[in-house]
């Protein structure tokens, strides 16, 4: 009798990319060529991404063409700028990598700015700077507008100014069906409504238009703390951040800095303590909110002033360079002093906390008013942003991220429920479906399946299937 035979393996279907690549401005790249591994690699080193190939888009036409050979072959399109925003290794996918979309053009007559998907925000700062002008920028300038502002935008002003994406007036965008659409409120209500806030669940952005703010000039910094006076200035911060104006947007971070390049001598290799600080006024009226925290403890040191506008990335201060990270975030309702005893116990000094960083952000101030073209961005309404950063070798940060994932379940009785789509990239999908309501998650799901029938975006940072 013969023996059974075991069934043949499946056979994979043999993508000929070569065909697309000669259809391009740009350049396509497989697996093995050196650019592949550049192109490919985001900007957490701890996320090992495969995408079946690369393609580095020299204009919008290319994005039309890939996303096109992609429905016809069944295959996921993913899209990388500057890599922050990576919600998942792209096994498989065609990924289109838009750096080279990096036309940028500031309008001094109407305080507008024109900018291709792969600019990034230190480009407009430092365009703007000789016009007084700035965006709602994030707290990293590094990061790319369009991956930024689909994803809401709250940065180190947005209780003074809102988020960045209610400033956007209009897109350029390539939908699922391999259209490249005009997106506005009048033009495109709904499309509109989804790519300010949904990230990229909708369609590739290849271009925006947005509003700039004239503001050369902010009172902003950070003060650092030493180990001893961490506990007194979280509880001094905890009370004093309900007596600010919506001028006034802050953050304090508790820090386990290593020795290295670009540290400050006095923060490296202790445990401290930042407050971030962002006032929009004067520098009397920006010292006077701010002299309660001088107070709180002896400063290691003191670097809040007047700056430039175009230098608000000193503000955070986030660091520039690629690393192996493990992050987590979610939104509270409020930060009361039974909170900071609870963060203390898990991420302070006495904690043996394996957190880099944790950060707690300050929302409110005129963030909960709503834009007058309604968006996707959910969760106006918390008050407090938690997010923390761990980082070590790869086998180490699942342990790291474990850790954080506790700290943000000790933090439950303060939980306002859900998180930023900003802040969830790398958690998962199940992470990005938080960030939206019910509601506005199926209303994403339903235009998702309108402007991308062939599902060409399921590996998009929303589940919309």
């Amino acid at each position: 009798m013969e023996s059974p035979q075991a069934p043949e393996p499946a056979t994979v279907p043999t993508i000929d990319f070569g065909a697309l690549g000669r259809n391009l401005a740009g350049a396509l790249f497989e697996p093995g060529a050196p650019v592949y591994d550049e192109l490919a690699t985001p900007w957490n080193l701890a996320v090992q991404t495969s995408p079946a190939a690369v393609v580095e888009a020299a204009n919008a036409a290319d994005v039309v063409e890939c996303v096109k050979f992609a429905a016809a072959n069944s295959l996921p399109v993913a899209v990388q700028a500057t890599g922050h925003g990576i919600a998942s290794d792209f096994e498989g996918a065609l990924l289109i990598h838009t750096r080279l979309l990096d036309s940028c053009t500031l309008n001094s007559d109407s305080n507008t700015a024109r900018t291709g998907a792969g600019v990034t925000w230190a480009t407009v700062l430092t365009q703007g700077a000789d016009l007084g002008l700035i965006g709602l920028c994030g707290s990293a300038p590094g990061v790319g507008v369009a991956g930024y502002t689909s994803g809401g935008g709250i940065g180190p002003m947005v209780r003074t100014f809102g988020a960045a994406s209610d400033k956007v007036r209009s897109f350029d965008v390539v939908t699922g069906d391999g259209e490249l659409r005009h997106a506005t409120a009048q033009s495109e209500p709904d499309l509109f409504w989804g790519l300010r806030g949904g990230k990229g669940s909708l369609g590739i952005i290849t271009g925006m238009e947005f509003e700039l703010l004239e503001l050369p000039v902010i009172y902003a910094g950070a003060l650092f703390f030493d180990t001893a006076h961490v506990e007194n200035v979280l509880r001094t911060w905890a009370q004093w951040c309900p007596t600010l104006p919506h001028t006034a947007t802050t953050s304090v971070a508790m820090m386990q800095l290593p020795p290295m390049p670009g540290v400050p001598e006095p923060l490296a290799g202790r445990f401290t303590i930042a407050v971030r600080y962002v006032f929009v006024g004067t520098a009397d009226e920006g010292a006077t909110w701010l002299a309660p925290m001088r107070s709180a403890g002896v400063l290691l040191m003191d670097a809040v002033g007047p700056m430039p506008s175009s230098m608000i990335g000193l503000v955070h201060s986030d660091p520039e360079d690629s690393l192996p990270a493990a992050e987590r975030s979610t939104l509270l309702a409020d930060f009361p002093l039974e909170a900071v005893e609870t963060l203390l116990e898990a991420a302070g000094p006495d904690s043996s906390s394996p957190q880099l960083m944790v950060e707690i952000r300050q929302l409110g101030g005129v963030l909960p008013q709503l834009p007058e073209a309604p968006s996707a961005l959910c969760h106006r309404e918390a008050g407090f942003g938690l997010h923390s950063v761990a980082v070590g070798p790869p086998p180490e940060l699942p342990a790291f991220g474990a850790h954080a994932e506790a700290m943000i379940q000790n933090m439950a009785p303060w939980a306002h429920g859900g998180s930023l789509a900003n802040f969830a990239a790398g958690n998962g999908s199940g992470a990005f479906a938080e960030s939206y309501t019910p509601s506005v998650l199926e209303k994403l799901s339903t235009l998702a399946r309108h402007f991308d029938p062939g599902n060409v975006f399921r590996l998009g940072q929303v589940p919309t299937r």
